[in-house]
């Protein structure tokens, strides 16, 4: 068990540890293959959308709205179609409507009344804006993809968030729930991390052992809470 007493900032990972993007992205590629008569499982979709993400992401730097296109592009040269102007655009249009999983707004209020928040995630400015409206915490601080012009698993990234946080690394504590795009990084440069293993079928960490694994941040938001009154 950490002892929460020694951070004083937490550091999240936005997409699949607040925001519930696999219902997001499922919600847009689901019916978009289904009119293209390409029936492909939750699982299928999911996987290739990673596969496809990963592969942009780590070739020049271009904004993630236009990952989100390729992206698209993408599922069309695997399935033979050619997706239209409004497809192309679909995911990243329907970032604002992504929601927070169920325990993520009472979790950040809880855990904000002990610790700074700051935002690391993959994504341009204007989309976190929209997503920001949903978690309804004001960070402190905001690290985007779009400001580091690099992709997590990227240590630009978090050398950008260490260096705006000014703080010892031993007193910066990372949250998030992928183990390649955030555990396996932030460990590498001395950060403790806690793995938000929100399907708990997933194995991954095991390659980066992560200093606490939780399965949402309703546990982790007790856990800091218990933590404190046991002092």
């Amino acid at each position: 068990m950490i002892d929460f007493n020694n951070y004083k900032t937490l550091t999240f990972d936005c997409y699949g540890t607040l925001i519930d993007w696999e219902n997001g992205i499922l919600g847009v590629l689901k019916p978009l293959l289904l009119a293209h008569n390409s029936n492909l499982d939750d699982d299928q979709i999911l996987e290739l959308f990673a596969g496809f993400e990963a592969e942009l992401e780590k070739g020049e730097y271009i904004k993630y709205r236009e990952v989100l296109r390729r992206v698209v592009q993408k599922f069309g040269e695997r399935f033979a179609f050619e997706p239209t102007a409004d497809e192309l655009n679909s995911l990243a249009d329907s970032i604002q409507y992504w929601l927070p999983f169920p325990d993520t707004v009472e979790a950040l209020r809880a855990l904000h009344s002990k610790f700074k928040l700051v935002i690391i995630s993959n994504v341009d400015d204007d989309l976190f804006a929209f997503s920001a409206k949903h978690l309804k915490v004001e960070f402190d601080q905001i690290i985007t993809a779009e400001q580091a012009k690099s992709y997590k698993p990227s240590l630009n990234n978090f050398r950008l968030a260490i260096e705006r946080i000014d703080l010892p690394l031993e007193q910066i504590l990372h949250v998030a729930a992928s183990v390649y795009h955030d555990i396996v990084t932030a460990k590498s440069l001395g950060l403790s991390t806690v793995w938000v293993n929100r399907r708990a079928v997933q194995k991954g960490a095991a390659v980066s052992q992560p200093d606490l694994e939780v399965p949402d941040l309703k546990t982790l938001a007790a856990l800091s809470h218990q933590n404190n009154t046991e002092q």
